[in-house]
């Protein structure tokens, strides 16, 4: 009748995040293998600590981020089904050099899933074992043959600390991420930090599900593209399986896998499952303000830059053979485009241009310094 547990466990390594201006240094585990990002492109260097041996290899070439103005008149577009502006599955965007970080993460849910399964496992055989002895007290076969409730005790002070055992092992089955940056660098994450706090308060964010181009003529309308739109929410939000010393910035994807930013790369994150990570010398980050024809409310932290109608001319003049035409104001938003060549590929507007243009600069002013 007597009850053990024993159960290995794998020692998750951490990921030691260095990041300076002369690149990022990411070290995974003891064994020292490391990736700097740097102006002349990444490299990955691997090597046996104390024997004096390394490699260093070339793993992609340097990346230019610029931004780009969109100067023409959008409005909305009929909900479609998932739209032609959405990326391809998340496990298919991670570069090459962030796998060995991909593959810690997955350990860590991996190994925190079996723990998972051995405490509920364990829970119901405690349950069982207090069933057991309860019953035989009521039947007396604890009073009569002591050896038989002192089994039974004993099997649930272990099945207890087992359970104690594996609460333990469940909170310490992810990864650890520590950053460590010089003084300059710190600087420009905390006021990428800052600025993205100031969007993140934006009255309205919208993830940007399709774009298609418009016939103004033909529509009567001061709109040359349409749009899809889905209203979605930004803040800082952790990650499961990753324990990091600074919390990542987070946009909601409204048809796909959320975005996470870290201070050295972008986790595109569905499930613990289905996730890519994607390295900055990778990500084109464009941005700009665009004149949308708000047939909506206007958010109150919008600029409103023109008017025009419901229903216009080929020159833009209201269109008077409409009897019910009516004015609609032009408002000033400002957009976020970001893609890889993996096939990312997300768009978000934001109601308060000047936090979108504030937290885009910090952005482009964070990456380029790691290249520099």
């Amino acid at each position: 009748m007597a009850w053990s547990y024993r159960k290995r466990i794998r020692i998750i390594p951490g990921v030691h995040l260095n990041i300076s201006r002369r690149g990022i240094s990411t070290t995974i585990g003891v064994k020292g293998a490391s990736l700097n990002f740097g102006p002349r492109g990444t490299y990955l260097n691997t090597g046996i600590p104390g024997s004096g041996l390394y490699n260093r290899q070339r793993i992609s070439p340097a990346r230019s981020t610029t931004p780009q103005h969109i100067p023409q008149d959008v409005a909305v577009l009929e909900p479609a089904s998932r739209g032609n502006i959405f990326s391809v599955a998340p496990d298919e965007v991670t570069s090459n050099d962030m796998q060995g970080i991909k593959d810690t993460i997955i350990a860590a849910h991996q190994q925190k899933k079996e723990l998972t399964l051995d405490l509920e496992k364990v829970k119901m055989a405690l349950a069982s074992s207090r069933l057991k002895l309860t019953l035989s007290y009521i039947f007396l076969i604890g009073w009569i043959v002591k050896k038989v409730s002192q089994q039974l005790k004993d099997a649930i002070a272990a099945q207890q600390n087992a359970i104690h055992q594996i609460s333990e092992q469940l909170e310490n089955s992810s990864m650890t991420m520590d950053v460590e940056f010089d003084e300059g660098m710190k600087g420009k994450f905390d006021a990428l930090s800052e600025a993205f706090k100031r969007l993140s308060a934006a009255d309205k964010v919208w993830d940007v599900t399709s774009a298609v181009s418009q016939n103004r003529v033909a529509a009567r309308s001061a709109a040359s593209t349409l749009i899809e739109r889905r209203q979605v929410s930004i803040g800082i939000r952790n990650i499961p399986d990753i324990s990091a010393a600074i919390a990542p910035l987070w946009l909601k994807n409204a048809n796909g896998a959320d975005l996470y930013f870290y201070p050295a790369f972008l986790i595109m994150y569905d499930s613990r499952d289905q996730f890519g990570i994607i390295g900055y010398d990778e990500l084109d980050f464009d941005y700009g303000p665009i004149r949308f024809v708000e047939d909506g409310p206007v958010p109150r932290d919008t600029q409103v830059i023109d008017r025009t109608w419901a229903k216009v001319n080929r020159d833009g003049s209201r269109d008077k053979r409409f009897k019910d035409n009516y004015q609609i104001p032009i408002v000033k938003y400002g957009r976020i485009k970001l893609r890889t060549r993996n096939g990312m590929h997300e768009e978000y507007d934001f109601s308060n241009y000047e936090a979108t243009e504030l937290f885009s600069n910090a952005f482009l002013n964070y990456v380029k310094a790691l290249k520099s």
